[in-house]
Protein backbone atom coordinates (compact mmCIF):
# COMPACT_ATOMS: atom_id res chain seq x y z
CA UNK A 1 0.00 0.00 0.00
CA UNK A 2 1.09 3.60 -0.54
CA UNK A 3 0.98 7.10 0.92
CA UNK A 4 -1.44 8.90 -1.39
CA UNK A 5 -1.74 12.68 -1.41
CA UNK A 6 -5.14 13.99 -2.54
CA UNK A 7 -5.35 17.66 -3.52
CA UNK A 8 -8.80 19.11 -4.22
CA UNK A 9 -10.75 22.17 -3.10
CA UNK A 10 -13.98 20.12 -3.00
CA UNK A 11 -14.24 19.04 0.65
CA UNK A 12 -16.91 16.41 -0.04
CA UNK A 13 -14.79 14.80 -2.76
CA UNK A 14 -11.79 14.77 -0.42
CA UNK A 15 -13.88 12.90 2.16
CA UNK A 16 -15.13 10.35 -0.39
CA UNK A 17 -11.67 9.66 -1.80
CA UNK A 18 -10.11 9.48 1.65
CA UNK A 19 -12.61 6.85 2.76
CA UNK A 20 -12.18 4.79 -0.42
CA UNK A 21 -8.37 4.91 -0.28
CA UNK A 22 -8.21 4.06 3.42
CA UNK A 23 -10.60 1.16 2.85
CA UNK A 24 -8.15 -0.05 0.20
CA UNK A 25 -5.33 0.06 2.75
CA UNK A 26 -3.58 3.27 1.66
CA UNK A 27 -2.39 6.04 3.96
CA UNK A 28 -3.99 9.33 2.91
CA UNK A 29 -2.54 12.84 3.00
CA UNK A 30 -4.98 15.68 2.22
CA UNK A 31 -4.73 19.22 0.92
CA UNK A 32 -7.47 21.65 -0.11
CA UNK A 33 -5.37 23.74 -2.49
CA UNK A 34 -2.26 23.51 -4.64
CA UNK A 35 0.07 25.35 -2.29
CA UNK A 36 -0.79 23.09 0.63
CA UNK A 37 -0.43 20.09 -1.66
CA UNK A 38 2.99 21.24 -2.82
CA UNK A 39 4.14 21.39 0.81
CA UNK A 40 3.16 17.71 1.29
CA UNK A 41 4.24 16.40 -2.11
CA UNK A 42 7.60 14.97 -1.03
CA UNK A 43 5.92 12.89 1.68
CA UNK A 44 3.72 11.06 -0.84
CA UNK A 45 4.26 8.01 -3.05
CA UNK A 46 1.34 8.90 -5.35
CA UNK A 47 -0.22 12.34 -5.92
CA UNK A 48 -3.81 12.81 -7.09
CA UNK A 49 -4.54 16.46 -7.86
CA UNK A 50 -7.46 18.41 -9.25
CA UNK A 51 -6.60 20.72 -12.16
CA UNK A 52 -8.81 23.67 -11.23
CA UNK A 53 -7.69 24.97 -7.84
CA UNK A 54 -7.09 28.38 -6.29
CA UNK A 55 -3.55 29.59 -5.67
CA UNK A 56 -1.63 26.88 -7.50
CA UNK A 57 -3.54 24.90 -10.14
CA UNK A 58 -2.85 21.29 -11.03
CA UNK A 59 -0.87 22.05 -14.17
CA UNK A 60 1.35 24.53 -12.34
CA UNK A 61 1.85 22.05 -9.52
CA UNK A 62 3.04 19.35 -11.94
CA UNK A 63 5.34 21.80 -13.71
CA UNK A 64 6.85 22.98 -10.42
CA UNK A 65 7.44 19.49 -9.01
CA UNK A 66 8.95 18.09 -12.21
CA UNK A 67 11.23 21.13 -12.56
CA UNK A 68 12.54 20.36 -9.08
CA UNK A 69 13.26 16.73 -9.97
CA UNK A 70 10.32 15.16 -8.12
CA UNK A 71 9.40 11.93 -9.98
CA UNK A 72 6.48 10.84 -7.78
CA UNK A 73 3.62 9.54 -9.99
CA UNK A 74 0.96 12.22 -10.46
CA UNK A 75 -2.65 11.76 -11.59
CA UNK A 76 -4.67 14.82 -12.59
CA UNK A 77 -8.42 15.08 -12.05
CA UNK A 78 -10.23 17.37 -14.46
CA UNK A 79 -13.80 18.38 -15.10
CA UNK A 80 -12.80 20.15 -18.30
CA UNK A 81 -13.92 18.56 -21.53
CA UNK A 82 -11.10 18.67 -24.03
CA UNK A 83 -8.15 16.71 -25.34
CA UNK A 84 -5.91 19.78 -25.07
CA UNK A 85 -6.08 19.68 -21.27
CA UNK A 86 -5.18 15.99 -21.21
CA UNK A 87 -2.23 16.41 -23.54
CA UNK A 88 -1.03 19.52 -21.71
CA UNK A 89 -1.08 17.78 -18.35
CA UNK A 90 0.86 14.80 -19.68
CA UNK A 91 3.28 17.00 -21.57
CA UNK A 92 4.10 18.80 -18.32
CA UNK A 93 4.95 15.50 -16.66
CA UNK A 94 1.76 14.01 -15.22
CA UNK A 95 1.54 10.20 -15.36
CA UNK A 96 -2.20 9.83 -15.78
CA UNK A 97 -5.46 11.78 -15.81
CA UNK A 98 -9.07 11.05 -14.93
CA UNK A 99 -12.11 13.02 -15.99
CA UNK A 100 -14.84 13.93 -13.49
CA UNK A 101 -17.25 12.41 -12.80
CA UNK A 102 -15.47 9.08 -12.38
CA UNK A 103 -16.20 5.68 -10.92
CA UNK A 104 -14.46 5.18 -7.58
CA UNK A 105 -13.53 1.58 -8.35
CA UNK A 106 -11.83 2.53 -11.62
CA UNK A 107 -10.00 5.41 -9.97
CA UNK A 108 -8.79 3.14 -7.14
CA UNK A 109 -7.43 0.68 -9.70
CA UNK A 110 -5.50 3.38 -11.49
CA UNK A 111 -4.08 4.76 -8.25
CA UNK A 112 -3.04 1.24 -7.25
CA UNK A 113 -1.29 0.83 -10.61
CA UNK A 114 0.66 4.06 -10.06
CA UNK A 115 1.57 2.90 -6.55
CA UNK A 116 2.94 -0.39 -7.89
CA UNK A 117 5.11 1.46 -10.41
CA UNK A 118 6.54 3.75 -7.74
CA UNK A 119 7.27 0.98 -5.24
CA UNK A 120 10.88 0.20 -4.35
CA UNK A 121 10.65 -3.41 -5.46
CA UNK A 122 11.35 -6.44 -3.31
CA UNK A 123 14.14 -8.91 -2.96
CA UNK A 124 17.73 -8.91 -4.14
CA UNK A 125 18.69 -7.26 -7.39
CA UNK A 126 18.82 -9.74 -10.26
CA UNK A 127 20.18 -9.58 -13.78
CA UNK A 128 16.66 -9.20 -15.19
CA UNK A 129 16.27 -6.03 -13.15
CA UNK A 130 18.60 -4.32 -15.61
CA UNK A 131 17.67 -3.96 -19.26
CA UNK A 132 20.24 -2.78 -21.80
CA UNK A 133 20.19 -1.98 -25.50
CA UNK A 134 23.31 -0.31 -26.84
CA UNK A 135 23.91 2.88 -24.88
CA UNK A 136 20.57 2.77 -23.07
CA UNK A 137 20.26 1.03 -19.71
CA UNK A 138 17.13 0.74 -17.60
CA UNK A 139 17.41 -0.17 -13.94
CA UNK A 140 13.96 -1.61 -13.29
CA UNK A 141 14.57 -2.12 -9.56
CA UNK A 142 15.44 1.53 -8.99
CA UNK A 143 13.08 2.84 -11.69
CA UNK A 144 15.80 4.78 -13.49
CA UNK A 145 16.98 5.12 -17.10
CA UNK A 146 20.55 5.90 -18.19
CA UNK A 147 21.80 7.10 -21.56
CA UNK A 148 25.56 6.68 -21.95
CA UNK A 149 25.83 6.37 -18.18
CA UNK A 150 23.92 9.58 -17.42
CA UNK A 151 20.56 9.35 -15.69
CA UNK A 152 17.55 10.53 -17.71
CA UNK A 153 14.82 11.93 -15.41
CA UNK A 154 11.52 10.24 -16.28
CA UNK A 155 8.08 9.66 -14.89
CA UNK A 156 6.95 6.09 -14.23
CA UNK A 157 4.82 6.04 -17.37
CA UNK A 158 7.64 7.34 -19.56
CA UNK A 159 9.94 4.69 -18.14
CA UNK A 160 7.47 1.92 -18.88
CA UNK A 161 7.07 3.08 -22.48
CA UNK A 162 10.82 3.24 -22.93
CA UNK A 163 11.18 -0.22 -21.40
CA UNK A 164 8.52 -1.60 -23.75
CA UNK A 165 10.49 -0.35 -26.78
CA UNK A 166 14.00 -1.16 -25.53
CA UNK A 167 12.97 -4.71 -24.61
CA UNK A 168 12.10 -5.39 -28.27
CA UNK A 169 14.76 -3.68 -30.44
CA UNK A 170 13.76 -3.51 -34.09
CA UNK A 171 10.16 -4.57 -33.36
CA UNK A 172 7.36 -2.14 -34.22
CA UNK A 173 5.03 -1.56 -31.27
CA UNK A 174 1.62 -0.12 -32.02
CA UNK A 175 0.14 2.55 -29.78
CA UNK A 176 -2.43 0.05 -28.51
CA UNK A 177 0.29 -2.46 -27.62
CA UNK A 178 2.20 0.18 -25.72
CA UNK A 179 -0.97 1.23 -23.90
CA UNK A 180 -1.61 -2.38 -22.87
CA UNK A 181 1.87 -2.44 -21.34
CA UNK A 182 1.66 0.82 -19.39
CA UNK A 183 -1.96 0.46 -18.28
CA UNK A 184 -2.19 -3.14 -17.14
CA UNK A 185 -5.24 -2.27 -15.03
CA UNK A 186 -7.46 -2.06 -18.11
CA UNK A 187 -7.71 1.73 -18.11
CA UNK A 188 -8.97 3.22 -21.37
CA UNK A 189 -6.64 5.94 -22.66
CA UNK A 190 -6.64 7.61 -26.07
CA UNK A 191 -3.85 6.00 -28.17
CA UNK A 192 -2.83 9.43 -29.51
CA UNK A 193 -1.50 10.30 -26.04
CA UNK A 194 1.34 7.84 -26.64
CA UNK A 195 2.66 10.42 -29.12
CA UNK A 196 2.84 12.96 -26.30
CA UNK A 197 4.74 10.55 -24.08
CA UNK A 198 7.19 9.57 -26.84
CA UNK A 199 7.83 13.22 -27.65
CA UNK A 200 8.69 13.86 -24.01
CA UNK A 201 11.04 10.86 -23.86
CA UNK A 202 12.86 11.95 -27.00
CA UNK A 203 13.19 15.51 -25.73
CA UNK A 204 14.71 14.38 -22.43
CA UNK A 205 17.31 12.15 -24.06
CA UNK A 206 18.08 14.75 -26.73
CA UNK A 207 18.89 17.18 -23.92
CA UNK A 208 21.84 14.88 -23.16
CA UNK A 209 22.57 13.85 -26.74
CA UNK A 210 21.20 16.09 -29.53
CA UNK A 211 21.96 13.34 -32.08
CA UNK A 212 19.72 10.79 -30.33
CA UNK A 213 17.58 8.96 -32.92
CA UNK A 214 16.95 5.49 -31.49
CA UNK A 215 13.16 5.85 -31.18
CA UNK A 216 11.80 5.63 -34.70
CA UNK A 217 8.30 6.56 -35.83
CA UNK A 218 6.83 4.00 -38.22
CA UNK A 219 4.07 5.89 -40.01
CA UNK A 220 0.73 4.15 -39.70
CA UNK A 221 2.11 1.49 -37.38
CA UNK A 222 3.70 2.87 -34.21
CA UNK A 223 7.20 3.10 -32.78
CA UNK A 224 10.32 0.97 -32.49
CA UNK A 225 13.72 1.07 -30.85
CA UNK A 226 16.37 1.16 -33.56
CA UNK A 227 19.16 -1.41 -33.34
CA UNK A 228 21.52 0.78 -35.40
Amino acid sequence: MARVLIIDDDASLLDVLTLALEDAGHTVLRASDGKAGYALARDAEVIVSDVNMPGLDGFSLVRKLRAEGVTTPIMLLTSRDGEIDEALGLDLGADDYCEKPFRSRALMARIAALARRSGPGAGTERSEDRLSAGEMMIDRLRQQAFWRGTIVPMTMTELRILEDLVRRPGVVRSRDQILDHIHDDGTQVAPRLIDTYVRRIRRKIEALDPAFDRIETVIGAGYRWSQA
